[in-house]
């Protein structure tokens, strides 16, 4: 195993964790702005009034979402167990 097969399973890894993350981070992003939106309008500053909110949101986006990550995540896995004797040898 060489340096650019390293470089590219760290980066083939760094890009499914970036792929997997970015519909939840993108939901809890969207519902903080709006949150903080309403705050600012209503000038109720409650710090703890934005996590309910995010964590139903980010909750959703996991039980819609979640066999289409796992999936990602359990073929990434497979397809690196199934590569381990061509690296090696």
């Amino acid at each position: 195993m060489n340096q650019d097969v390293v470089i590219s399973l760290a980066t083939q890894a760094m890009s499914l964790a970036l792929k997997i993350s970015l519909p939840l981070l993108g939901v809890g992003l969207l519902v903080g702005v709006v949150i903080s939106i309403i705050q600012a309008v209503t000038q109720i500053q409650e710090q703890t009034l934005a996590f309910i909110p995010k964590v139903l949101a980010m909750a959703a986006v996991l039980v819609i979402g979640g066999p289409w990550m796992l999936n990602q995540l359990l073929s990434y896995t497979s397809e690196l167990w199934l590569s381990i004797p061509s690296m090696v040898g």
